[in-house]
């Protein structure tokens, strides 16, 4: 999979960011809960170019308790991807880190920022720190923190890739094997006849042999994997 481009200190998101963090001050609106919707719409927009989603305090269970991250990022594949946590500037940034550290939040790609300054942690370390007043520091903290993967979830996607350019092959050998099944099982036969009228009835009675086949054979693809997957 090619790697997405880089965002740009010229981005017109990281402007209208920086403006809105502008007017927010001139009304001296600095309070957590009005900084953090700038950063908030920052993170929905350009989290799109990656495919991924921001979902603003979303649950997730660590242990026996819950925590609400200001925003979770999921990938196309509902993968949680990364999360955001916001602070003031009036709070200590590196004293709610270690609050948030304690209350086992996930630090396998995690923005702490108070808006004028940004924590990256990934891969359970503290990787660097941006200055959110610097167009050229919140590109290259954005690019970092949605071009990071997790080894598992680099595997999973490894895995995913692999088994659609194997999809073909695959299918075309299980229609072998049918065709083979029809002509000379007739265990096989007497079965899928049952299934076949089955599928007349529920869903169609004019559907062809060949269209049971094909489910069938996706049935046959997918099946083993979701059970593993339900282990």
């Amino acid at each position: 999979m090619s790697e997405p481009a880089a965002i740009k200190p010229t981005d017109k998101n990281i402007t209208e960011y920086l403006s809105t963090l502008s007017t927010f001050v001139t009304h001296s609106a600095t309070h957590e809960g009005a900084t953090e919707t700038a950063f908030s719409r920052l993170l929905a927009v350009t989290a799109q170019k990656f495919h991924w989603t921001l979902i603003p305090k979303q649950k997730l269970k660590v242990g026996s308790k819950l925590i609400y991250p200001d925003g979770t990022l999921q990938d196309r594949n509902y993968l949680r991807r990364g999360y955001w946590e916001a602070k003031d500037t009036n709070d200590d940034l590196d004293a709610e880190i270690i609050k948030k550290k304690a209350k086992g939040y996930p630090l396998g790609d995690i923005i702490f920022e108070d808006t004028e300054r940004a924590v990256l942690f990934q891969d359970g370390k503290q990787v660097e720190q941006f200055d959110l007043r610097r167009p050229s520091h919140i590109a290259d903290l954005l690019t970092q923190f949605y071009r990071y993967t997790e080894p598992d979830i680099e595997g999973f996607e490894q895995a995913v890739e692999e088994f659609k350019e194997r999809v073909p092959d695959l299918a075309a050998g299980l229609q072998v094997k049918l065709e083979e099944a029809h002509k000379s099982n007739k265990r096989f036969g007497a079965a899928f006849q049952e299934f076949f009228q089955l599928c007349q009835t529920a869903l169609n009675p004019n559907i062809r042999r060949e269209a049971v086949d094909e489910m069938l054979i996706q049935h046959l693809l997918t099946e083993r994997l979701f059970r593993k997957m339900n282990k």
